[in-house]
């Protein structure tokens, strides 16, 4: 197949669906029984199908579906042109705009990171290349991950919500058992290691008092031992003193200390005072924030996500940024199925120096939306796609079905906090807590 152009956008379908998701704490609460991401599908003149998969939110699809109707009959290939339409139509955003939560509430990078990864799966297919190679080439054949652990209610989600199947076995009893103290979260980081074979741990804070979470750490190192990286993460909800205290204490057993503080200046004062490493995906979030973190020296690693750096590409830029000023570069996760998985192992194998084990959530998920079920680890890693595009494909019957649960639960975007007053009632959301 010769084309003097690429192939042009005839077509583009949101789909929003919701996944199963068991009640897991975090800063801001407590998850819901369904976690929301959405679909889109772009198809060509000559009916080529790419996808993507972006964190589900009422405001984003409609963004999305603008977006579609600005983009019919334009060139895939053309994607400078595609993110300068788009930042036409809905604008720049700043910094602010990403909200205190633990997860990202911008618009524009959502849209435009949804459109260029469909897009780039269509180029693959035209090219017959996987995206890796349309990133400049694979640097890894497999991608490490890290095992993601939560303090959790007992309950597997969906329609048992605080309850469980008291048939489940290995890993899925795991995954609905409670974990809401040190021995419980060992137990839960055994079970998980056990499935998927990770080779470093992380552990989501910010949900109890430091002193028990620390305390679970050293819990961890104690089970696990020093050759298994650790690291933890309270979601900005420490002070500065509190950072400084329990960091310092946990400096003989961490790989790196992510967010502990809010905000670029008291990071920069927790690592003048901490040996440790500081990551984040919280206090430099955009390519606007890089001068201050440059200024400031408020991280020394970035947790870069395509679906909030406005895509893949952006993403090799980020890289080269992070190279050229000393700082190391991993990734962060939500909530997902297959298709991000999909995009997050072909980016991983690009960036030349990724130097720790990449967040995922795909643990906590049962549910899957693409041809042939859930994505393989082995020993922590899943393997690098080789064919064309993604790598992976829509499989309709499920993509339906998910729909449906979407349809059924009427949950329109993410809010944790009245999840978490079904157990605790009155408690609110605090952007700093300790």
């Amino acid at each position: 197949m010769h084309y003097t152009s690429g192939p042009r956008i005839k077509e583009i379908v949101i789909t929003p669906i919701a996944v199963i998701d068991p009640p897991l704490l975090n800063a801001a609460g407590l998850h819901a029984p369904y976690a929301l991401r959405t679909i889109m599908e772009v198809i060509t003149d000559d009916n080529i199908s790419g996808i993507s998969e972006i964190p589900g939110n009422i405001d984003i699809d409609i963004a999305l579906k603008a977006a579609g109707e600005l983009l019919i009959g334009r060139d895939v290939f053309q994607l400078n042109e595609i993110r300068q339409v788009l930042e036409e139509r809905f604008g720049m955003e700043s910094t602010a705009d990403r909200g205190t939560r633990p997860w990202d509430q911008r618009k524009v990078v959502h849209v435009f990171s949804a459109v260029e990864v469909a897009c780039l799966d269509i180029i693959g297919k035209v090219t017959g290349k996987p995206i890796v190679d349309l990133l400049g080439g694979k640097m890894r054949d497999r991608v490490p991950f890290s095992a993601y652990l939560f303090y959790k209610y007992e309950g597997a989600g969906g329609e048992l919500a605080f309850d469980i199947d008291p048939n489940a076995t290995g890993w899925a009893a795991a995954r609905q058992a409670s974990a809401l103290n040190p021995q419980e979260i060992v137990a839960q980081a055994q079970a998980m290691c056990k499935e998927f074979g990770f080779q470093s741990i992380k552990l989501k804070g910010g949900v109890f008092e430091p002193r028990q979470e620390v305390d679970a750490m050293f819990a961890l190192y104690e089970a696990f031992g020093p050759k298994v990286p650790l690291r933890i993460d309270p979601n900005a909800l420490w002070t500065v003193e509190t950072s400084i205290k329990y960091g310092k204490e946990m400096e003989p057993i961490l790989e790196y200390l992510e967010d502990p503080t809010r905000g670029q200046e008291n990071m920069a004062m927790v690592r003048k005072a901490v040996k440790t490493p500081l990551a984040t995906n919280m206090c430099t979030t955009s390519f606007d924030d890089i001068p201050g973190s440059i200024a400031k020296g408020s991280e020394d690693i970035i947790l870069s996500d395509h679906h909030f750096w406005g895509g893949l590409r952006a993403s090799m830029n980020l890289s080269a940024i992070c190279e050229t000023f000393g700082r190391g570069l991993s990734m962060h996760s939500n909530s997902h199925l297959g298709i991000s998985l999909a995009a997050m192992v072909h980016l991983g194998a690009a960036i030349p120096k990724m130097t720790y084990a990449l967040d995922t959530h795909y643990p906590w998920q049962s549910d899957e939306v693409i041809v042939g079920g859930r994505i393989k680890f082995e020993e922590g890693a899943v393997l690098v796609p080789q064919e064309p595009g993604l790598g992976v494909e829509l499989d309709r019957a499920a993509l339906a079905k998910l729909h449906q649960n979407y349809l059924a639960c009427g949950l329109t975007k993410r809010d944790d906090e009245p999840e978490m007053q079904k157990k605790v009632p009155g408690w609110k959301f605090k952007p700093v807590r300790w």
